[in-house]
């Protein structure tokens, strides 16, 4: 692999990571377009790593008042909103994790299609435009993270677990069911973004592992590519999106869905 492929590739899981649009769509079309060959496990590892460490340094103010607040509420034996918040992230990781163990065999085989890869994505972006749409129109005040309950943290973790069908996107798929749930469009993504550093940080692992057993060699120069372009091109989108959801909402990923499933649906019918 070429530095310049090494870079572009890690630039797109790096921006597709967060935004809900599937990076699984768009890893998909280097390889079938230009002829790529797979980037490898140590590279997978490298921007996975990458993406894992952008999330937390842009959602670090976050993350360090859900810390002291769940260690304050732990030295006071008084549950507070903080430790609560914490306990959904994990309790909304357990079904993926779960499913993920029993369905691995079939999600690397039978679903990683390109046609699924299409199909999913078109309808999950129509999907999307729906929770957004209906959560704009509700007369109901929107909620913020903080207001999740037990039942709303399994139902988003539940719907996490459709994004083990490659197209879904796993932020699209946490951000459309927060939505539908009664939360704002910014409290949506936050909850997502606190969700996949468990997700990428698991997922990370897994791929170490087999990455330590294969015993491949390894090209360093590539890897640093491939940490640093996606943690650079992650931490940007999620502060541009951040910054800009609000005002844009989820129309130009839905429109944009909608394109790059039509196109996969063109180059693999």
């Amino acid at each position: 692999m070429e530095a310049l492929q090494a870079i572009f590739l890690a630039i797109l899981q790096g921006v597709t990571e967060f935004l809900p649009i599937s990076s699984s769509a768009h890893l998909i079309l280097p390889s079938q377009i230009l002829g790529w060959e797979d980037q490898g496990l140590a590279f997978d590892v490298a921007v996975h790593l990458g993406s894992l460490c952008a999330v937390i340094v842009a959602l670090r103010q976050e993350l360090m008042q859900l810390t002291f607040g769940s260690l304050e509420a732990i030295r006071q034996r008084q549950m507070n909103r903080d430790f609560m918040l914490t306990l959904w992230v994990g309790l909304a990781t357990v079904p993926v994790v779960v499913f993920g163990f029993l369905l691995k065999d079939v999600v690397a085989t039978t679903l990683r299609s390109a046609l699924v890869i299409a199909y999913s994505t078109i309808l999950f972006g129509f999907v999307l435009w729906y929770a957004d749409h209906r959560s704009q129109r509700s007369a109901v005040e929107s909620r913020d993270e903080f207001s999740l309950s037990l039942r709303d943290a399994l139902l988003i973790g539940l719907a996490q677990c459709l994004a083990l069908i490659p197209g879904t996107s796993r932020s699209g798929i946490t951000m459309t069911a927060a939505l539908l749930l009664g939360l704002s469009r910014t409290a949506s993504a936050r909850f997502s973004f606190l969700l996949s550093i468990p997700a990428i940080a698991g997922a990370a692992l897994l791929m170490t592992r087999d990455l330590l057993e294969a015993a491949a060699p390894v090209d360093w120069s590539l890897l640093a590519m491939g940490f640093g372009g996606a943690a650079v091109a992650a931490w940007l989108c999620i502060r541009f999106f951040l910054a800009l959801l609000e005002r844009s909402g989820f129309l130009p990923y839905v429109i944009y869905r909608l394109v790059l499933g039509t196109l996969l649906l063109l180059l693999f019918l």
